[in-house]
């Protein structure tokens, strides 16, 4: 069973939720947000679904309105999250497929949380919770995430490039991948080219690498011009990001709508769309589900042999 969040249900979430159900085995499926917002969403957009078909676990709200942060719809977000935790603990699920939740409806519903990747390690207890995106053959590791472009650049130290290498390769043995082909995207253009534009390949990056080969299968530093590339053409099985948008353009530029984020680290595997809950067209029925069809099809192909693993490795 997949345990299956809605989302802010002032945002796209349960429309994508409902779209994608004809594309999966809803026998299996376990959704988990406010069922009277949802059923209002289906009638509103005129939508062909009938989810009786799936197990429903309905979270007490009031009706929200479309494309606006509130209070109610962060409060019905937060114990989706928190109910689907609950059920993974239990093992009622086998693993998790989240749709977007909005930061500020979180803030303002008084969460300490500012988004799913702290929640869920803050509910679990993870020591780790690396966040994984996989398109296509292509697998993305980032090394930092949700800093600013300054601050991921002055965090980029041949410490944290080492211990990022030995992360990705620990997500790999997760997943169950078998040859766990690692490359490290350069900061630089063209990797500095030799020191001309800059030194971080030199000095932090190509030492870490190094270090790193003593124990798993590493490359690079490769330019992020053509690693990415590289690896949706099958030469590698992960290529660590070194920050944020050198990763999520790769990802989303090679196909945004089937772009799926991994948390890997935590007892069981979560999986997300890699958008957010754009208010811009909430109830208005021209939401993409394709990236929540693929995400609940992750979650259904890697979950039970990821918690398997995860008892060997972590």
């Amino acid at each position: 069973m997949i345990g299956v969040t809605l989302g802010d249900p002032a945002g796209v979430g349960p429309e994508i939720v409902a779209k994608s159900l004809s594309s999966l085995k809803k026998e299996e499926l376990v959704l988990i947000g406010n069922k009277r917002n949802f059923l209002r969403m289906i009638s509103d957009l005129h939508l062909d679904v009938n989810s009786e078909d799936c197990e429903f676990v309905d979270i007490p709200g009031v009706d929200v309105e479309y494309g606006r942060v509130q209070k109610a719809a962060g409060e019905i977000a937060i114990k989706s999250i928190e109910k689907a935790v609950e059920l993974a603990q239990a093992n009622r699920v086998e693993s998790i497929a989240t749709a977007p939740i909005n930061k500020e409806a979180l803030l303002v519903a008084g969460s300490k949380y500012i988004d799913h990747t702290t929640m869920l390690s803050g509910l679990t207890g993870a020591k780790v919770n690396h966040t994984v995106f996989e398109v296509g053959a292509l697998r993305i590791f980032f090394m930092t995430k949700h800093v600013s472009l300054v601050k991921a650049c002055s965090q980029i130290t041949e410490s944290l490039v080492y211990a990022s290498i030995l992360e990705a390769d620990d997500c790999l043995r997760l997943l169950g991948v078998g040859r766990r082909r690692i490359a490290v995207a350069g900061l630089n253009p063209h990797s500095g080219d030799g020191g001309l534009f800059g030194r971080e390949e030199i000095e932090q990056i190509s030492p870490a690498i190094d270090r790193a080969k003593k124990s798993v299968d590493v490359f690079g530093p490769y330019p992020a011009d053509s690693v990415f590339h590289r690896a949706a053409e099958g030469a590698f099985d992960i290529v660590v990001a070194l920050y944020h948008d050198q990763g999520h353009i790769a990802a989303k530029m090679m196909d945004f709508h089937r772009t799926v984020s991994l948390n890997i680290g935590l007892p069981f595997l979560r999986t997300s769309v890699d958008h957010g809950t754009a208010f811009d067209i909430a109830g208005k029925g021209l939401a993409n589900p394709l990236s929540m069809v693929e995400a609940v099809k992750k979650a259904a192909d890697y979950g039970k042999s990821y918690r398997s693993r995860f008892q060997e490795i972590m």
